[in-house]
């Protein structure tokens, strides 16, 4: 990594140092909406591509972001479902990924704000993102010209998400990517002890905290916190890009066998040496925009097949 995607990190990293003190009551001075608009200053810093805009809307009663492209060259839609551990993150914040996918695909992309833990923990982001999703249906758009992209708790609620809209009766979309999934809130995989150090935004305590955060009462198990859990039968295809120094590889690596074994197609991508949710940083990291453009490939093929 060259020195300006190491700072990126460290800003990253530091933009949070607050958070712990916070969620564990040692700090009662620091409001939470503080910490989370220094998360959203952070992220906001990785630009937009020019030839979007952006436009306030409503899906469900959900506040939501609708990035447009200069040129609109299909009738599909990206449904981009944020990250931040459930507690942090806002769609002004992800500008730069939605931006992208908006470009790269000619398409419009939503970008739902649910709220967020601890203040509304589980399952309430998890009920927001499905309203966002059930009012796209509503609104008379082909379920089959949707696709799912998301990064971290957005990456498994890319999951998670066609779960519940599967046993709520709601049709499914084309397909979906999960970028970095946070995919298993119990924490077992290898990769949270042998990845300890490489990782350079996440430790297992860290993790260990924010799951508890957000999960309130709920086991860490939980199908819809945890789609490595839940019955994901009957799911359209599904991509899973995960980086090499992640914590989180192993238990991304075992949502994707368990979509495998329950007979849904999914493509495994593991990038070497990349981190959590590197594809934030395309404007200066190679490796971020071909890993868009794998992703933005994938998600084209599930919509031409829906055809």
């Amino acid at each position: 990594m060259d020195k300006k995607v190491t700072e990126a990190l460290k800003n990253w990293a530091d933009s949070l140092a607050g958070l712990g003190p916070v969620l564990r009551g040692e700090d009662r001075s620091t409001p939470m909406s503080a910490i989370r608009h220094a998360y959203t200053e952070m992220l906001a810093k990785h630009p937009a591509p020019e030839g979007v805009r952006f436009e306030s809307t409503d899906l469900g009663g959900v506040p939501t972001t609708l990035v447009i492209p200069e040129k609109l060259t299909t009738d599909a839609i990206v449904f981009y479902i944020h990250g931040g551990a459930y507690i942090v993150g806002e769609p002004a914040g992800y500008h730069g990924i939605g931006g992208n996918y908006a470009k790269m695909m000619g398409a419009k992309v939503y970008m739902p704000n649910y709220r967020l833990a601890p203040e509304y923990p589980f399952p309430t982001p998890i009920e927001d993102t499905l309203s966002a999703y059930e009012a796209l249906i509503d609104q008379g758009i082909p379920s089959k010209r949707i696709v799912f992209a998301g990064e971290s708790a957005g990456g498994a609620m890319v999951v998670s998400i066609m779960v519940a809209a599967r046993n709520a009766g709601l049709p499914l979309p084309a397909g979906g990517t999960a970028i970095s999934p946070w995919a298993n809130l119990e924490h077992t995989g290898i990769s949270m002890t042998n990845r300890e150090g490489l990782d350079p935004l996440n430790t297992k305590a860290s993790l260990d905290m924010l799951a508890r955060s957000f999960l309130g009462n709920a086991l860490p198990n939980h199908p819809l916190a945890s789609p490595v859990f839940a019955d994901v039968t009957g799911l359209p295809p599904i991509q899973v890009q995960i980086g090499e120094n992640e914590l989180m590889l192993s238990d991304a690596m075992r949502l994707a066998t368990h979509l495998a074994d329950s007979r849904v197609r999914v493509d495994l991508e593991v990038w070497p040496e990349m981190f959590h949710a590197w594809h934030l940083y395309a404007a200066i990291l190679p490796e971020a925009r071909v890993a868009l453009q794998s992703s933005v490939r994938f998600l084209e093929s599930q919509l031409n097949a829906g055809r």
